[in-house]
């Protein structure tokens, strides 16, 4: 028995073994049985050896299974097409090689895969000209990869009929679970940017502040409430539009359009959502703010969703829904530390202290443009194919202008939220950066009308200036880092030296020593009398 090692070794092929390097020399052994299994129809047939590729060509194991660099089908998976197509039954008599050498011109000529100074380019370099080259002219491109709800959606569908999960995956995915989170933090970002009177912070017994656990619990009606209230409005979008969404590539994998779930449930499931919300608004924070989520859902449902198929009005209409949540975290803040005689509606939108609310919600009524016109753009075509009436189409030059007249106009709404004293310094630095990258992107959005990946620069601007915008406003909200920075370097309070502290002492009036009150009332500091030491009245 010879050993591996020389069988491995270098040298003619012996015909009493079966190696590797005999396998792929086969083709020079017409009569061993290696070549009989490894050879290609042609040659079994008779072909010469000459007119037929290797069995084990590079070109079978190309990053492009179905075409290679010569310009003809190959690859691995083409293979077994072509020797299935070649084989002939015993029955039939042998095909002619010169039929089958025009057959295979023929085919070669009329396959229409690249041109021919393009057929040896690789495959990250052809996906390449090819995005630039339809950029060039003007042809839309890949949007973005696949939302939540469509995700949801497939991953629904993969689970059996009767399983529970595939149920609630098709539920969650009628609330557009990235659009409704990104509602939810609008809202609590208004909610936690809305000031507290210095007034308040000096002794928390003098007035009727809540308590850290009443605040807390507010704030999860709050979440709790508008996550419930922007499923409803979701899914009466989609419960509306079914038909229309099948249109589309971006809204094609929907629930409703899949048939993963009954237009009845999804009914039952938007009033079920809407009641809850609303509840839990309504009693966690106060009725204003329940308002404007009600008057946000029917806004959304009734009023945007058909105006998407009359006019282009409806992306300002789609715009003041985007606006509202902010204000109605803001009004659920203010009804919280409001006092008796200060908690109706009209105080708490139109009062000097509603100012911060209405600029937060300008700052996301301005930002659905620029975030809203880039997007569709990028999916004009199934808009236009759907029937829906969007600038992106209709006028695309009005549509670009438009993202950028209402970038700049984040500018001073950012300065405003900083003038009127609810945040710090460092807001205005953030928000000129963030601000600054977003007009930037638009302004080359509408020099190259949306061409040369400006709308996909523009959208992904958007989608990052908008967290750090707000996450900036809680972060550098005016007073928060106060406190922690007096504890660390221990400087005194600001206030401190401003007041006097007197005692009452029984003056025959009835009150005892027991009764008696610290009654701190703002002064300025005597010469004769020292900070900090009690006087007698």
């Amino acid at each position: 028995m010879i050993p591996l090692r020389s069988a491995l070794r270098p040298g003619p092929p012996r015909d009493s073994l079966i190696c590797a390097q005999c396998l792929f020399r086969s083709r020079y052994h017409s009569g061993s049985p290696a070549r009989r299994f490894l050879s290609s129809s042609t040659r079994r047939t008779g072909t010469a050896e000459s007119q037929s590729p290797s069995a084990f060509h590079k070109t079978y194991f190309s990053p492009n299974r179905l075409y290679d660099g010569t310009g003809s089908k190959g690859g691995f998976l083409s293979s077994f097409a072509s020797v299935n197509s070649d084989q002939t039954s015993p029955s039939q008599p042998p095909k002619d090689v010169s039929a089958n050498q025009s057959t295979s011109t023929e085919t070669a000529s009329t396959d229409p895969i690249v041109p021919d100074s393009c057929r040896s380019e690789l495959p990250h370099r052809r996906r390449k000209r090819l995005k630039d080259t339809g950029a060039e002219q003007g042809q839309p491109e890949h949007a973005i990869p696949l939302d939540a709800s469509a995700q949801l959606s497939a991953f629904s569908s993969t689970l059996p009929t009767t399983s529970l999960r595939r149920k609630l995956a098709a539920f969650l995915a009628l609330t557009k679970p990235r659009l409704s989170f990104l509602i939810v933090l609008t809202t609590t970002s208004a909610y936690g940017m809305y000031p507290i009177s210095s007034l308040l912070t000096l002794d928390p017994a003098m007035t009727p502040l809540p308590t850290l656990s009443t605040s807390t619990l507010t704030f999860i009606y709050l979440t709790t409430g508008t996550f419930l209230s922007c499923c409803s409005a979701n899914t009466l979008n989609m419960i509306f539009e079914p038909k229309y969404d099948a249109l589309m590539a971006r809204t094609r994998n929907r629930p409703l359009v899949r048939g993963l779930v009954s237009r009845r449930a999804a009914l039952l499931f938007a009033f079920g959502t809407a009641v809850a919300g609303l509840g839990l608004l309504y009693v966690g924070t106060n009725p204003t703010t329940t308002a404007l989520s009600a008057a946000n859902i029917a806004l959304y449902a009734f009023v945007y969703t058909p105006l998407k198929r009359i006019h282009v009005i409806n992306t300002w209409v789609g715009a003041v829904v985007g606006g509202i949540p902010p204000l109605m975290g803001w009004v659920a803040a203010a009804g919280q530390t409001a006092t008796t005689g200060h908690d109706t509606w009209r105080d708490m939108l139109f009062s000097e202290d509603s100012i911060g609310g209405w600029l937060l919600g300008g700052a996301l009524f301005a930002w659905q443009f620029p975030h809203f016109n880039a997007l569709s753009h990028l999916i004009r075509d199934d808009y236009k194919a759907a029937g829906y009436k969007m600038l992106c189409w209709v006028n695309p030059a009005h549509n670009a202008r438009v993202a950028l007249r209402y970038s700049l106009l984040m500018f001073p709404l950012s300065i405003g939220i900083w003038w009127i004293g609810v945040v710090g310094n460092g807001f205005l630095v953030g928000s000129t950066l963030a601000n600054g990258w977003l007009v930037r992107e638009a302004y080359r959005f509408w020099q190259h009308q949306g061409a040369q990946g400006t709308a996909r620069g523009l959208f992904w601007a958007s989608i990052w200036q908008l967290p750090i915008l707000l996450v900036g406003g809680l972060v550098t909200k005016k007073g928060l880092w106060d406190g922690v920075w007096r504890n660390i370097f221990g400087q005194p309070d600001e206030d401190e030296e401003e007041y006097l502290y007197y005692e009452d002492e029984d003056d025959g009036s009835g009150v005892s020593d027991s009764q008696t009150q610290d009654l701190e009332v703002p002064s300025k500091k005597p010469s004769s009398v020292r900070t900090g030491s009690l006087s007698t009245a």
